[in-house]
Protein backbone atom coordinates (compact mmCIF):
# COMPACT_ATOMS: atom_id res chain seq x y z
CA UNK A 1 0.00 0.00 0.00
CA UNK A 2 2.85 2.51 0.76
CA UNK A 3 4.65 1.60 -2.79
CA UNK A 4 0.94 2.47 -4.16
CA UNK A 5 0.87 5.62 -1.97
CA UNK A 6 4.43 7.14 -3.06
CA UNK A 7 3.75 6.35 -6.67
CA UNK A 8 0.33 8.39 -6.28
CA UNK A 9 2.72 11.38 -5.12
CA UNK A 10 5.18 11.22 -7.64
CA UNK A 11 2.04 11.29 -10.48
CA UNK A 12 1.16 14.05 -9.06
CA UNK A 13 4.04 15.94 -8.59
CA UNK A 14 4.65 14.96 -12.00
CA UNK A 15 1.05 16.33 -13.41
CA UNK A 16 2.21 19.93 -11.79
CA UNK A 17 5.50 19.92 -12.90
CA UNK A 18 4.65 19.62 -16.46
CA UNK A 19 1.89 21.74 -16.01
CA UNK A 20 4.33 24.57 -14.86
CA UNK A 21 7.00 23.97 -16.83
CA UNK A 22 4.35 24.80 -19.55
CA UNK A 23 3.13 28.10 -17.69
CA UNK A 24 0.11 26.98 -17.75
CA UNK A 25 -2.41 28.31 -14.84
CA UNK A 26 -5.09 25.22 -13.80
CA UNK A 27 -7.50 26.80 -15.68
CA UNK A 28 -5.49 26.52 -18.30
CA UNK A 29 -5.02 22.96 -17.89
CA UNK A 30 -8.77 22.08 -17.08
CA UNK A 31 -9.90 23.50 -20.36
CA UNK A 32 -7.25 21.38 -22.00
CA UNK A 33 -8.50 18.07 -20.50
CA UNK A 34 -11.95 18.95 -19.65
CA UNK A 35 -11.93 18.00 -16.26
CA UNK A 36 -12.88 21.39 -13.64
CA UNK A 37 -10.26 23.26 -12.43
CA UNK A 38 -11.40 22.24 -9.06
CA UNK A 39 -10.84 18.86 -9.51
CA UNK A 40 -7.53 19.28 -11.11
CA UNK A 41 -6.59 21.36 -7.95
CA UNK A 42 -7.86 18.41 -5.63
CA UNK A 43 -5.81 15.91 -7.53
CA UNK A 44 -2.27 17.91 -7.83
CA UNK A 45 -3.04 18.08 -4.00
CA UNK A 46 -3.91 14.63 -3.02
CA UNK A 47 -7.10 15.45 -2.28
CA UNK A 48 -8.90 13.75 -4.93
CA UNK A 49 -8.25 10.02 -5.57
CA UNK A 50 -6.82 9.78 -9.23
CA UNK A 51 -8.99 8.25 -11.76
CA UNK A 52 -7.85 6.39 -15.20
CA UNK A 53 -10.32 8.18 -16.74
CA UNK A 54 -8.96 11.77 -15.82
CA UNK A 55 -5.34 10.44 -16.27
CA UNK A 56 -5.21 9.82 -20.44
CA UNK A 57 -6.97 13.34 -21.24
CA UNK A 58 -4.28 15.06 -18.25
CA UNK A 59 -1.41 13.08 -20.47
CA UNK A 60 -2.69 14.01 -23.59
CA UNK A 61 -3.11 17.84 -22.99
CA UNK A 62 0.26 17.43 -21.36
CA UNK A 63 1.44 16.06 -24.42
CA UNK A 64 3.00 12.88 -22.74
CA UNK A 65 2.34 9.51 -22.78
CA UNK A 66 0.24 7.63 -19.83
CA UNK A 67 3.05 4.92 -19.59
CA UNK A 68 5.87 8.52 -19.16
CA UNK A 69 2.65 9.55 -15.84
CA UNK A 70 2.54 6.46 -14.42
CA UNK A 71 6.10 4.96 -15.06
CA UNK A 72 7.69 3.71 -11.10
CA UNK A 73 10.18 5.96 -10.38
CA UNK A 74 12.52 2.67 -8.82
CA UNK A 75 16.41 3.11 -9.73
CA UNK A 76 16.70 0.29 -11.46
CA UNK A 77 16.68 2.30 -15.28
CA UNK A 78 19.19 4.58 -13.30
CA UNK A 79 21.31 2.94 -11.02
CA UNK A 80 23.85 -0.44 -12.87
CA UNK A 81 24.69 -2.64 -9.77
CA UNK A 82 27.39 -4.50 -11.95
CA UNK A 83 28.56 -8.06 -10.70
CA UNK A 84 32.00 -8.53 -10.84
CA UNK A 85 33.18 -11.19 -13.60
CA UNK A 86 36.30 -12.94 -12.23
CA UNK A 87 39.29 -15.21 -14.16
CA UNK A 88 42.71 -15.26 -13.41
CA UNK A 89 44.28 -12.54 -11.75
CA UNK A 90 41.23 -10.22 -13.40
CA UNK A 91 38.47 -8.90 -12.16
CA UNK A 92 35.83 -7.06 -14.49
CA UNK A 93 32.44 -4.66 -13.26
CA UNK A 94 30.15 -3.56 -16.40
CA UNK A 95 29.50 -0.17 -15.60
CA UNK A 96 27.16 0.26 -18.78
CA UNK A 97 24.05 -1.94 -19.91
CA UNK A 98 23.87 -4.21 -22.49
CA UNK A 99 22.98 -2.41 -26.05
CA UNK A 100 24.39 1.10 -24.67
CA UNK A 101 24.31 4.47 -26.32
CA UNK A 102 27.05 4.10 -29.29
CA UNK A 103 27.41 0.68 -28.61
CA UNK A 104 30.38 1.32 -26.01
CA UNK A 105 30.98 -0.93 -23.18
CA UNK A 106 32.48 0.84 -19.73
CA UNK A 107 33.81 -1.45 -17.66
CA UNK A 108 36.30 -1.19 -14.48
CA UNK A 109 38.46 -3.44 -14.08
CA UNK A 110 41.12 -5.06 -11.27
CA UNK A 111 43.94 -6.63 -12.57
CA UNK A 112 46.95 -8.55 -10.53
CA UNK A 113 50.15 -9.38 -11.42
CA UNK A 114 48.59 -13.09 -11.29
CA UNK A 115 46.83 -12.53 -14.51
CA UNK A 116 48.45 -14.35 -16.77
CA UNK A 117 50.52 -12.60 -19.59
CA UNK A 118 47.77 -12.26 -22.59
CA UNK A 119 48.86 -12.59 -26.17
CA UNK A 120 48.81 -9.59 -27.42
CA UNK A 121 45.22 -8.92 -29.68
CA UNK A 122 44.22 -7.22 -32.75
CA UNK A 123 41.17 -6.29 -33.84
CA UNK A 124 38.86 -3.21 -35.52
CA UNK A 125 38.16 -0.10 -33.06
CA UNK A 126 39.64 1.89 -30.94
CA UNK A 127 40.50 1.69 -26.96
CA UNK A 128 40.49 4.00 -24.16
CA UNK A 129 41.52 3.38 -20.19
CA UNK A 130 42.21 5.80 -17.45
CA UNK A 131 44.72 4.52 -14.12
CA UNK A 132 42.41 5.11 -11.12
CA UNK A 133 45.11 2.83 -8.90
CA UNK A 134 48.91 1.28 -9.77
CA UNK A 135 50.33 1.37 -13.03
CA UNK A 136 49.11 -0.79 -15.92
CA UNK A 137 51.74 -1.95 -18.39
CA UNK A 138 50.35 -1.16 -22.31
CA UNK A 139 52.06 -3.26 -24.64
CA UNK A 140 51.55 -1.38 -28.36
CA UNK A 141 53.43 -3.22 -31.08
CA UNK A 142 56.63 -3.12 -30.12
CA UNK A 143 56.41 -0.54 -27.56
CA UNK A 144 56.26 -1.18 -23.61
CA UNK A 145 54.16 2.40 -22.06
CA UNK A 146 54.12 2.20 -18.18
CA UNK A 147 50.30 4.50 -18.08
CA UNK A 148 50.64 5.95 -14.05
CA UNK A 149 47.39 6.61 -11.86
CA UNK A 150 45.08 9.84 -13.63
CA UNK A 151 46.68 8.89 -16.93
CA UNK A 152 44.90 7.71 -20.10
CA UNK A 153 45.89 5.74 -23.18
CA UNK A 154 43.60 5.67 -26.42
CA UNK A 155 44.59 3.64 -29.08
CA UNK A 156 43.83 1.81 -32.33
CA UNK A 157 43.34 -1.66 -31.96
CA UNK A 158 44.38 -2.57 -34.70
CA UNK A 159 47.88 -2.37 -33.34
CA UNK A 160 48.90 -5.30 -31.35
CA UNK A 161 48.32 -4.78 -27.45
CA UNK A 162 47.86 -6.05 -24.35
CA UNK A 163 47.13 -4.89 -20.82
CA UNK A 164 48.63 -5.85 -17.79
CA UNK A 165 49.68 -4.55 -14.04
CA UNK A 166 53.06 -3.22 -13.38
CA UNK A 167 54.39 -3.68 -10.02
CA UNK A 168 50.96 -4.36 -8.17
CA UNK A 169 47.26 -4.87 -8.82
CA UNK A 170 45.73 -1.77 -10.83
CA UNK A 171 42.42 -0.25 -11.31
CA UNK A 172 41.37 0.86 -14.44
CA UNK A 173 38.31 2.54 -16.04
CA UNK A 174 37.82 1.57 -19.24
CA UNK A 175 35.62 2.16 -22.30
CA UNK A 176 35.45 -0.88 -25.64
CA UNK A 177 33.91 -0.05 -28.87
CA UNK A 178 31.93 -2.98 -30.03
CA UNK A 179 34.45 -4.53 -31.68
CA UNK A 180 36.80 -4.16 -28.22
CA UNK A 181 33.72 -5.54 -26.16
CA UNK A 182 33.70 -8.98 -28.27
CA UNK A 183 37.54 -9.23 -28.03
CA UNK A 184 38.12 -8.56 -24.56
CA UNK A 185 35.12 -9.23 -23.02
CA UNK A 186 33.91 -12.38 -24.55
CA UNK A 187 35.59 -15.66 -26.02
CA UNK A 188 35.11 -16.34 -29.95
CA UNK A 189 31.79 -18.05 -29.59
CA UNK A 190 30.47 -14.39 -27.39
CA UNK A 191 30.75 -16.32 -23.97
CA UNK A 192 31.99 -14.40 -21.23
CA UNK A 193 35.92 -15.20 -20.75
CA UNK A 194 37.05 -16.96 -18.26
Amino acid sequence: MTQELDLDAVIRQRIRGLRLARGWSLDSLAARCFISPSSLSRIETGHRRIALDQLVPIARALGTTLDALVESDEDEDVVIRPEPEHAKGLTTWLLSREGALNGVTVAKMLITPEREASQAQVHPGREWFTVLSGTVRLQLGERTILVEPGHAAEFSTMVPHAIGAHGGPVEILTIFDHDGDRAHLHGPDGAPQK
